[in-house]
């Protein structure tokens, strides 16, 4: 049956949505390499694979740069792709444009997220590919009580504006010309908890264990 005229067609999203895991940064203001700390009885880098795995992203890419030999054996066992960042040193644009430019050609779309955000659960990565395959929006941003922050999903209609971009900010001003079109989802502020300092770390593990709220770290 042919639609009627003027009728818009939303395309099916097919496909799987793969995950981007940035995790190349040097950990400088912590002292020592912050995604092979312990945590929940895991590495923060390993912990934060288990849960985009989890959360059915498919395939999962890590973007090693740091450390990156060290780092990549806490790879060991898991169904995930690292991806080498030799320019690393650049920036986190660096890394996110390695990762962009390493997703298969099935993956319709990708969820960008830092490994250095512990608080981020499967289930808000699972939300946000919900959200995506819902409303067909071609961008899904998370927002921490007015901060926004990654995962970020990204349609594959935005990977040649990612890679195109040059120099430090290219992902916000894509999100910037896409902003009105896109989805949003709302997390505690709590929730917005990246570990840059040894004072981060205690704060996100006393979290952990029960023992107080982890305020917002920016």
């Amino acid at each position: 049956m042919k639609p009627n005229e003027g009728q818009s067609i939303r395309p099916e999203r097919v496909g799987s949505v793969a995950g981007v895991l940035l995790a190349a940064g040097s950990s400088t203001r912590m002292g020592r390499n912050k995604l092979l700390l312990p945590l929940d009885g895991e590495s923060v880098l390993r912990r934060a694979v288990m849960r985009a795995l989890a959360s059915g992203l498919d395939p999962v890419l890590v973007v090693l740069g740091h450390e990156s030999e060290r780092v990549s054996r806490e790879l060991s066992g898991l169904p995930c792709r690292p991806v080498q960042n030799p320019g690393h040193a650049g920036g986190i644009q660096t890394s996110l444009k390695a990762g962009i430019a390493a997703i298969p050609a099935e993956a319709r779309a990708a969820v960008v997220l830092l490994a250095d955000m512990p608080l981020v659960t499967r289930e808000m990565l699972a939300a946000v590919v919900e959200r995506y395959r819902e409303s067909q929006a071609s961008l899904v941003l998370s927002e921490y009580g007015g901060v926004q922050a990654p995962p970020t999903l990204y349609d594959r209609s935005l990977f040649a504006e990612l890679l195109a971009e040059e120099g430090e900010g290219c992902s916000k001003r894509v999100i910037r010309r896409h902003s009105a079109d896109a989805e949003t989802l709302s997390w505690p502020a709590a929730t917005l908890a990246d570990l840059d300092s040894p004072e981060d770390y205690d704060r996100v593990r006393g979290h952990s264990r029960g023992e107080t709220p982890c305020a917002p770290i920016c």
